[in-house]
């Protein structure tokens, strides 16, 4: 199937019998019929990914994020399911604008979102908070068990090396916050506390030193 040369996919029909003429024009009949729903389905389908995608980083932009995080807080309370959320943060990334410019600044963003987004469970998600900040929903995770994951991070995210033009390299490195919701910490009813608690984290861990991970409940 194919509209003005766009590619929108195959259909195969198949059976013991050969088509005839009459059954073959129906099924042109029905395609062309097919066509133009299907592709407007297609168009909005994008339309709706682009809208909750973060262009630079083709993660989660902020209103995917708020979606996703009070779906999972209501699953991880219908079940009785842990969940963590984290908050990451390039170090001196201000530094890193002002030194090389925008363009190696947006590299660094898409470095750190890759590195994140391949460390990462199927079921993790990974978002653009604003600037320089991921925020990552772990579902059924509790704060126990995300701690090798965010040293994982940590580590993956400090092993970056973009090579400027010339000899020069930067190196990154994180602050990472966690608030988990488990047995073993406190309940966030609301999502927006669930955040709150992580981006709290995430600001001690950079007056701590930066490159440090902070979890809320050591506060």
């Amino acid at each position: 199937l194919s509209h003005d040369g766009q590619y929108l996919g195959d259909l195969t029909f198949r059976r013991a019998l050969r088509f005839d003429e009459g059954e073959l024009a129906q099924l042109e009949t029905l395609l062309s019929c097919l066509l133009f729903p299907l592709r407007n389905a297609l168009l909005y389908r994008e339309a709706v990914l682009s809208a909750l995608r973060d262009p630079l980083t083709q993660t989660g932009n902020r209103i995917a994020m708020n979606q996703a995080l009070q779906r999972e807080v209501d699953i991880a309370k219908r079940s009785s399911q842990p969940l963590s959320v984290l908050m990451v943060d390039i170090d001196h990334f201000k530094r890193i604008n002002d030194n090389y410019g925008h363009s190696v600044g947006d590299e660094a963003l898409r470095e750190v979102a890759g590195v994140l987004k391949a460390s990462l469970r199927n079921i993790d998600m990974v978002f653009r908070y604003g600037g320089e900040e991921f925020a990552l929903i772990l579902p059924g995770t509790t704060l126990a068990a995300s701690r090798n994951l965010i040293a994982r991070l940590k580590d993956a995210i400090a092993a970056i090396a973009y090579k400027l033009d010339g000899d020069s390299t930067i190196h990154i490195t994180a602050s990472i916050g966690v608030a988990s919701n488990d047995e073993n910490t406190t309940h966030f009813p609301d999502p927006l506390d669930m955040i709150k608690a992580a981006d709290s984290a995430l600001y001690a861990a950079k007056h701590a030193g930066r490159n440090q991970i902070i979890e809320w409940n050591s506060l």
